[in-house]
């Protein structure tokens, strides 16, 4: 949105705040800035009807009636009671915060939040500049899936899609989900919500969702537990807090995966179906993470334990696997489990 019409958007509100009578459209254009400029009659028209609309898209409860039997016209106002807020006061910097964060969103789903928080700050007379400060944050949600599942939130609707576990060759897994948000932590997009497959709480990453998502049920089915944090699901499912830290161990081929050594603690030598090597010790933080590293080794590394991790190097595996033998042209890699 171009700052001159949102200027005349403010400005429009504050001229319909400002009355009691409801006001003609050619009255409210010979009063709010930014209509004289229309060339003609229908570009007015056609002005006032695009900003009637994205008031009403903001939440600005614009009421159209007439004074008197006698008026031949509709007119338009704003009742104060149902548009104004509550005693704002913010100190310079938290109305540069406010700006930056209306700045944050990039996609259409959430900018006309951001300036429709914007038009009720200015409207309620705070000052909010948008070139204060030198940070200047994006975060758009590029990812197919984000829109539908942000309209499936909003909507309350249970959500079913095709998830992909780990890297690009990971198993592709159908999904029903009641989602109860998206949130964003470390440049990347997530749902949370209640996995109806897994009978608990799970976060999906966007990026790794395959195909379209599918709403299932009807709106307001879903309700979003009253004490649950988002993020903080997100924060424990990728990086999990100290309590909540377990251990690893590998065997790791002599000479080889210093990667890995250097994270963990060599507990001794070990052998494996002849092998030489060491025995690892590693904190397992997230399974998918370190399945990707280990995986990544071939049968230089193997899982000794937990089960779940061994799985999930297996799953990468399977999947490099069915990946290479795709190609006709290149032989099957060696050492991959069945």
């Amino acid at each position: 949105m171009s700052s001159a019409r949102a200027e005349r958007l403010v400005n429009l509100v504050l001229c319909l705040l400002s009355t009691r009578q409801y006001l003609t459209a050619e009255r409210i254009r010979g009063i709010v800035p930014g209509y004289a400029d229309a060339p003609s009659d229908e570009a007015f028209f056609r002005m006032f009807e695009r900003d009637k609309n994205e008031l009403r898209e903001l939440g600005v409860p614009l009421e159209t009636g007439r004074m008197s039997p006698f008026d031949t016209v509709d007119g338009y106002r704003i009742a104060r009671s149902d548009y104004e807020l509550g005693e704002i006061d913010l100190a310079p910097d938290e109305a540069t915060a406010v700006a930056l964060a209306s700045r944050l969103w990039e996609t259409p789903e959430l900018a006309g939040a951001a300036h429709g928080a914007l038009v009720k700050l200015r409207a309620a007379g705070v000052e909010v500049d948008e070139d204060q400060g030198r940070v200047q944050p994006r975060a758009g949600g590029a990812d197919p899936a984000f829109a539908p599942l942000l309209a499936a939130v909003q909507a309350g609707r249970a959500v079913t899609f095709d998830h992909r576990r780990g890297g690009p060759a990971g198993e592709v897994v159908r999904r029903t989900v009641e989602p109860w948000g998206v949130v964003s932590l470390r440049g990347r997009w997530y749902l949370v919500g209640f996995d109806r497959d897994r009978q608990a709480p799970r976060s999906f990453r966007l990026s790794r969702i395959v195909g379209p998502v599918q709403t299932v049920g009807p709106e307001g089915a879903v309700e979003v537990p009253a004490d649950v944090d988002l993020v903080e699901l997100v924060r424990r499912s990728v990086d999990p807090g100290p309590g909540e830290q377990r251990t690893a161990r590998l065997w790791v081929a002599a000479g080889r995966a210093y990667g890995l050594r250097r994270l963990g603690t060599v507990r001794g030598p070990a052998e494996h179906v002849g092998r030489p090597g060491e025995e690892l010790e590693l904190q397992l933080r997230h399974v998918d993470t370190l399945a990707r590293w280990i995986a990544g080794h071939g049968p230089d590394v193997v899982v000794l334990d937990p089960p779940e991790l061994a799985e999930a190097v297996r799953e990468r595996l399977r999947g490099a696997y069915a990946a290479h033998a795709a190609t006709p042209s290149r032989s099957a890699p060696t050492g991959v489990p069945t």
